[in-house]
């Protein structure tokens, strides 16, 4: 319970309090920006709709109006078109100016003409038309009043010689009735009918243009006014309005949400077999302390001090004090420090820890600094919108014509005025940030303390397993101490032939030309000179004053006074193995070692 075993059921509870703790203020934290993005896109949008109806509504006020008066508009257009009649029909008329009851010659011949002008009078304008149709039937007066006085004439003539009977008498005085040739004053008129034709001219042009606008005013008059709506793929998927974005924000957090709390569920019952883990530990524990030896038998116990207690007083060679190099590889149970031995794999367990403290550690500065961020933007982003808006339009139309009441009613529909003041702020919109106080920080981090805590601890716990072990096996227990005891002498007795080879190795290392870096900071930073200083080729430990160097040439290899007593103040790099005192033993890979 209190090793690696122990530390997987912990070590739920340290991922269950960073996800309650920064992770879920994290995600509220988030979830506030998103929420805000959401709000400002939407308080945005309503804030453009509403200027927009603002700014338009003054022209839809007026085709409102339009549509609204389209009946009375059509009725009025059709009162002038039904007064226009008479003038259209006096201006197309052909009356008057026929000239079928010419008699002279000359008239037959300006009968002529008037035909020929007739039949090339739709290549002329409407004014020249015009002037030529009263120029017309300026002539056919003329011409009728000359033949009405000549019809005049011999009528008078008539009665004359049938009042007067007597022959040759009433020719005589009947004679002033054949003066016809009086008549032909009346081409004077004719002159001047031609000369001061009473026609305006711009009459043709306006009649033109006031024809043309009747007739279509008469054709039809409406007004409409068509929506056409395009509904086009959105930035979150097809057929998305911006109204909806937020809510799909939201959606979707929620769903990544979901999933989180779907994993960690199937975490938590996970870690709730951790227990079978540890079951199958213990068991493994106790078959391989009975199976195998050499397994976790490195402790220098008390039955230990015995037998080498008992030897020293019958006289044989002993183990304590040991060596030290050899105290490297063994544990004594009742030291308070943790050993070489144990050193090595606390490091190992500090180092598989360290990604849930760094995660513990990125998750809260992470938390800090979006709430200092978010703090700041609902602190200094507070936005005020003020939209005023105000316009008069007013168009007088004077007169009481037909044209000025039809134009009051059209353009007349341009009157209109409104003022309008919309005012907003983004105060609904801005993040609420949480902030985790001290006693949340501290819920968070006390199950990763304790995780790495149990990692300093893991060294005294797994002693317990030996004495645990040692307490329902100890006919074993101390078939395992002679075993390691008798192995230590066999040890000591070849000490300088199972050290020869790792010694060689490190001398080696030693006699090998430095980096010109590593010099610089040796001589320069007194700080790292513990760091870079030689060490003993045999235990490994720095070079002190009292330390001996090999006075061998090229040897030069450093010794402990300790270890250099240790090998018999004999240097195993520059002495033959024939010269050292020969045995059957050599490096092996059955040495105890310490059970993780």
């Amino acid at each position: 319970m209190l090793g690696k075993e122990g530390r997987l059921f912990l070590l739920g509870y340290a991922l269950a309090a960073i996800y309650e703790g920064p992770v879920t203020n994290l995600r509220h934290n988030l979830n506030e920006v998103v929420a805000s993005l959401g709000c400002t896109v939407e308080l945005q949008i309503n804030n453009s709709r509403a200027a927009w109806r603002v700014s338009t509504a003054p022209l839809r006020a007026v085709f409102k109006d339009l549509m609204g008066s389209k009946e009375s508009l059509r009725v009025k257009t059709k009162n002038i078109s039904n007064s226009f009649k008479d003038l259209d029909a006096q201006v197309n008329s052909e009356t008057g100016y026929t000239p079928e009851n010419a008699t002279s010659p000359k008239e037959a011949a300006q009968g002529v003409g008037t035909d020929q002008a007739m039949a090339s009078r739709h290549h002329l304008s409407t004014q020249k038309m015009y002037e030529l149709k009263t120029k017309l039937r300026c002539s056919n007066v003329v011409n009728q009043a000359i033949l009405s006085c000549r019809r005049w004439f011999d009528k008078k003539h008539e009665q004359c010689m049938q009042r007067i009977s007597v022959p040759l008498l009433n020719h005589l005085l009947c004679l002033p009735m054949k003066f016809k040739f009086f008549c032909g004053v009346a081409k004077a008129m004719e002159v001047w009918c031609r000369s001061r034709i009473p026609v305006e001219g711009n009459f043709g042009q306006t009649y033109d243009s006031v024809n043309q606008s009747i007739h279509s005013l008469d054709g039809e008059f409406s007004a409409t006014i068509d929506f056409k709506e395009e509904k086009q793929a959105g930035l979150l998927g097809h057929k998305t309005s911006w109204e909806h974005v937020s809510a799909g924000l939201r959606d979707y957090v929620r769903c990544q949400e979901a999933r989180l709390e779907w994993t960690l569920e199937l975490l938590q019952v996970l870690l709730s077999c951790t227990f079978l883990i540890i079951l199958h530990a213990s068991f493994s524990y106790m078959d391989s302390y009975n199976g195998d030896i050499r397994f976790d038998n490195i402790y220098i116990s008390t039955y230990f001090c015995q037998i080498d207690e008992r030897r020293k007083k019958l006289g044989k060679r002993t183990l304590l004090p040991l060596r030290k190099a050899e105290k490297k590889t063994v544990i004594f149970p009742y030291d308070p420090t943790i050993q070489a031995s144990e050193m090595r794999n606390v490091v190992k367990e500090l180092t598989e820890t360290l990604p849930v403290l760094l995660l513990l550690v990125v998750l809260c500065v992470l938390d800090w600094a979006l709430y200092s961020i978010f703090d700041t933007i609902r602190h200094n982003s507070f936005l005020q919108y003020s939209f005023h808006s105000s316009h008069k339009l007013e168009v007088k139309v004077g007169g009481d014509s037909m044209l000025a009441r039809l134009l009051r009613k059209t353009i007349g529909a341009l009157n209109t005025s409104s003022e309008t003041v919309v005012e907003s702020n983004n105060m609904p919109c801005l993040p609420q940030p949480v902030c985790l106080n001290a006693r949340a920080y501290l819920r968070t981090g006390l199950p990763t303390g304790l995780l790495v805590c149990l990692c300093l601890l893991q060294a005294f716990s797994y002693r317990l397993r030996r004495v645990v072990a040692a307490f329902y096996f100890p006919k074993r227990e101390k078939k395992r101490i002679l075993f390691f005891y008798n192995e230590l002498l066999r040890k000591r007795a070849a000490f300088t032939q199972l050290r020869r080879a790792a010694i060689l190795r490190r001398a080696q290392e030693q006699r090998a030309p430095r980096h010109p870096l590593v010099d610089i900071l040796y001589r320069r930073c007194p700080l790292l000179r513990y760091w870079l200083r030689r060490r003993c080729v045999v235990c490994q430990a720095p070079e002190t004053p009292d330390s001996y160097v090999c006075l061998t040439p090229d040897c030069e290899a450093v010794y402990c006074m300790s270890c250099w007593d240790d090998m018999r103040q004999r240097c195993p790099v520059c002495t033959s193995q024939e010269e050292l005192s020969s045995s059957a033993y050599s490096d092996s890979n059955d040495d105890t070692v310490y059970a993780e």
